[in-house]
């Protein structure tokens, strides 16, 4: 490994440069593993690299990429030796440490999730960084006792990769999942996952903005926040659970306390990016068993590394939808 290929990140003026380089095993930044990468994937924080605006990259030249599966090279750590395959997500990954669109990487081993029996390095980045933000959500409604039998859960944002990851995983749970979008073009892809039922964007947020709704949903896992969550709480029923990760159409929340105070509805937020360990390690382990949707490679689009930026700007304009994994 003289010179490996890599997507580096520049700032010119207030424009981010993105070019496919050769980079030496010197560029990278400090780590104990060093990991040959097989794929990473497309997410919207990786698209917020890309602007110069975007709030997820603080210095150039850089290397996003917030997620990557590849084989251990070398370890100076006892967790881990060479020739084994593991999973990086979150952290400071392909935000403060050079990320998963490189052929190699170099990362802390307290980082790594040793790829669970049952997975592929490419089936795990099919779920990815999205992908383990989804089977979270799954796993809060389940532990905080939203079972299929209490009725139908809302999925919104659902032809996203968050969304289209949680919509398979509840279905093949049993759940009798209802998936909000606003493209109406992906109704088929939706009941392949599962979905039972679709709403448009429109009739969720309705404008209403009702105090109290009609008790529709046991639970809700929201990609979207914003206007889309403040109309969505108040329609779940008493005692329901909403896990909540998204923020793609807006930050603000604007309702009532009613829902919580009165019907007793619990507002969970989904953090990936600093779970824990021991969380990390089991979810991993449902997403390689229980989680792990049927019809896995139907959710996702293999490009290749010098496609990635022509990706997210489709991304960042809302014209993509499922998972998009990079073949290193």
């Amino acid at each position: 490994m003289s010179m490996f290929k890599a997507l580096v990140l520049n700032q010119i003026d207030n424009e981010i440069i993105a070019e496919t380089k050769l980079l030496e095993r010197s560029d990278l930044p400090a780590g104990d593993l060093l990991i040959r990468v097989a794929y990473s994937s497309v997410n919207y924080k990786d698209a917020l690299a890309f602007k110069a605006n975007g709030g997820v990259v603080k210095s150039y030249p850089f290397v996003p990429g917030i997620d990557l599966a590849g084989t251990v090279i070398s370890s100076e750590s006892e967790r881990f030796r060479a020739g084994d395959e593991v999973i990086i997500t979150g952290y400071g990954l392909g935000v403060s440490h050079f990320g998963g669109y490189s052929e190699y990487a170099r990362v802390p081993a307290e980082w790594a999730v040793r790829l669970p029996s049952g997975l592929s390095l490419k089936e795990a980045m099919i779920m990815g960084t999205a992908g383990f933000t989804a089977a979270l959500s799954v796993y809060e409604l389940q532990q905080n006792g939203v079972r299929p039998e209490d009725g139908e859960i809302l999925v919104t944002g659902a032809t996203g990769g968050v969304g289209s990851v949680a919509a398979a995983i509840a279905a093949k749970l049993g759940y009798e999942v209802v998936a909000s979008t606003g493209k109406l073009d992906k109704h088929d892809y939706l009941k392949a996952l599962g979905v039972k039922r679709i709403l448009s964007r429109e009739e969720l947020a309705d404008g209403s903005k009702r105090a109290l709704d009609k008790q529709l949903w046991a639970g809700a896992i929201d990609c979207v926040g914003g206007e889309t969550l403040s109309s969505l709480l108040p329609q779940v029923k008493y005692g329901g659970v909403v896990a909540a990760s998204g923020l793609t159409g807006g930050s603000e929340l604007s309702m009532t306390v009613f829902p919580f105070i009165i019907r007793g509805v619990r507002l969970i937020g989904i953090d990936s990016v600093m779970a824990s360990m021991e969380t990390r390690i089991r979810v991993w382990e449902k997403l390689a068993g229980a989680y792990k949707p049927a019809k896995l490679e139907g959710l996702c689009e293999e490009i290749a590394l010098d496609q990635v930026s022509e990706r997210v700007a489709a991304l960042l304009k809302g014209r993509s939808s499922g998972r998009v994994i990079v073949r290193l």
